[in-house]
């Protein structure tokens, strides 16, 4: 359904070192770094035939975090969301919600590991539990 997900940021050289780090974990090589036409820098992140981005924002105001919103993160398992969590907390991230573990409901068994990402973007890793 989607190409790609691309957040804003108010320091790229910042959330590189962020992203480079976590976004690791899934096997996604360094950010490609590209300026485009109008001046600001973006980065961008592939792995498992997905793309992630982050990006100055083009109108030139600050980036803000999107109220209400959450990025999620598939993860192969509750050992990997967790890592997920701990890398980005070691990077500048910051754990938010309850501390990873299982969450039992009306879906099923998921593993769950919250943070915010510098710029204060809610990320989650999220591991289904059979």
């Amino acid at each position: 359904m989607f190409s790609h997900i691309m957040i804003g940021s108010n320091d790229i050289d910042r959330s590189q070192r962020f992203y480079d780090a976590v976004l690791a974990v899934f096997g996604a090589k360094p950010a490609t770094r590209n300026q485009a036409p109008t001046g600001h820098m973006r980065l961008f992140y592939q792995a498992g035939g997905n793309m992630f981005c982050v990006s100055e924002p083009i109108n030139g105001e600050p980036a803000t975090a999107a109220n209400g919103s959450t990025i999620g993160f598939k993860c192969d398992s509750p050992e990997q969301a967790k890592q997920f969590h701990d890398v980005a907390v070691a990077n500048g991230g910051t754990s938010i919600e309850d501390p990873p573990g299982v969450r039992t409901g009306s879906i099923g068994s998921i593993y769950l590991a919250y943070v915010r990402d510098p710029d204060g973007n809610k990320l989650c890793a999220l591991h289904r539990i059979k």
